[in-house]
C-alpha cells in the first residue's frame, strides 16, 4: 500500500483544512506538561507539521527540535515561529529512512497522531529510530488513533480519509507489542479527544526508553 504524498497535501490544502492542523495545543499534551510528569527539557517533536505543538511547548521553555519529512510544512512551521517570537529548530527528514539529519539525541520524544499515517509493517522501523534519538531513560508520548473510533463510519483496520490519506487504527495491544522491546510502558490507554470537527478515541502512550 502506497503512502500520500503529504507535502503536496500542505502545498495545495489551505491550513485550516488540514484536519490534523490546530493551533490550539491538545488536551492531552498540556496536561502532561501542566502536571510537570514531563518538565521542561530537549524535545523532539516528530511529525510537527506546521509546528503548533512544537511552538507551544517552546513557550513552556522546552528546548524543541520539529521534524517532519514535509519541506513545505517545515518551512511553515519557521515561519509561524517567527512570527510568534519563539525559537525553534526545523528539520526535513524521513521517518522510516534512518534520521540521518537529526544530529543529536533527546530527552522527551513527541508524536501526535503520526503513527496512525505509518502502516503495520514499517512501525518497527520508525520505533527503532525514535528510540536511537532518545537518551536512555527519556520520556517518549504518541497519540494514534484507536480501532474503537467510529469517526469515518467505516469497518477495517484501513480507511482512506478525504485528503487521499490512509490511516490504520490500532489496538492497544497492538502499541504494547510495538513499545515494549524499546520502552517501559508507564501509561498506556484509550482516551477520547476533541477534533476540529466531532471527536475522536485515541490511545495514548506514555513510554520510557530502556
Amino acid at each position: 500500500m502506497k503512502y500520500a504524498d503529504i507535502d503536496k497535501i500542505y502545498q495545495k490544502v489551505p491550513l485550516e483544512k488540514i484536519p490534523w492542523n490546530s493551533e490550539m495545543p491538545p488536551d492531552a499534551l498540556v496536561e502532561l506538561v501542566q502536571s510537570e510528569k514531563v518538565r521542561p527539557c530537549k524535545t523532539i517533536d516528530l511529525g510537527c507539521g506546521a509546528g503548533n505543538d512544537a511552538i507551544y511547548l517552546a513557550g513552556q521553555g522546552f528546548e524543541v527540535t520539529g521534524v517532519d519529512s514535509s519541506p513545505t510544512a517545515i518551512k511553515i512551521a519557521t515561519e509561524n515561529a517567527q512570527k510568534k517570537g519563539v525559537r525553534c529548530r526545523f528539520i526535513v527528514a524521513d521517518f522510516l529512512g534512518d534520521l540521518h539529519e537529526v544530529k543529536e539525541t533527546f530527552d522527551f520524544g513527541y508524536d501526535w497522531e503520526l503513527l496512525h499515517h505509518i502502516f503495520p509493517e514499517d512501525r518497527e522501523k520508525y520505533i527503532k529510530n525514535v528510540c536511537n534519538v532518545l537518551k536512555p531513560g527519556a520520556l517518549y508520548f504518541s497519540v494514534c488513533f484507536s480501532e474503537k473510533d467510529p469517526q469515518f463510519g467505516e469497518a477495517g483496520k484501513f480507511q482512506k480519509t478525504k485528503l487521499g490519506t490512509t490511516l490504520y487504527f490500532s489496538s492497544e495491544s497492538e502499541i504494547r507489542d510495538l513499545l515494549s522491546p524499546y520502552f517501559v510502558i508507564q501509561e498506556l490507554k484509550t482516551i477520547e479527544i476533541k477534533a476540529i470537527v466531532g471527536s475522536h478515541y485515541v490511545i495514548s502512550a506514555l513510554s520510557k526508553r530502556r
